[in-house]
């Protein structure tokens, strides 16, 4: 008789702590980087918020990148890219 092997899909989570960076004061004349997942509408909603940024607040300008797939990390190039070009990134999702 052959075997039969059992997988558990449980994970435990390890405990992480995360430490998010302080907010700016003002997004008054800050650059913004935007980061879109993929899915469905994901640019448009973050280019909707990057203009409604720069006309309420006077943000400076925004870049758009896209990363390789949904529930990845941004690629490497593209934080160092974000380390020079932006002041502050917002990732965003669609559907």
């Amino acid at each position: 008789m052959g075997t039969i092997r059992v997988f558990d899909p449980t994970a435990r989570n390890a405990r992480q702590e995360i430490r998010l960076t302080s907010r700016p004061a003002s997004m008054r004349g800050l650059r913004i980087g935007l980061v879109e997942n993929t899915k469905y509408n994901s640019s448009a909603l973050l280019l909707r918020i990057a203009e409604s940024l720069e006309k309420e607040y006077a943000a400076k300008s925004h870049i758009l990148r896209s990363k390789r797939t949904s529930g990845t990390p941004v690629d490497e190039k593209t934080v160092e890219e974000f380390k020079t070009a932006v002041d502050v990134a917002i990732a965003g999702v669609g559907d």
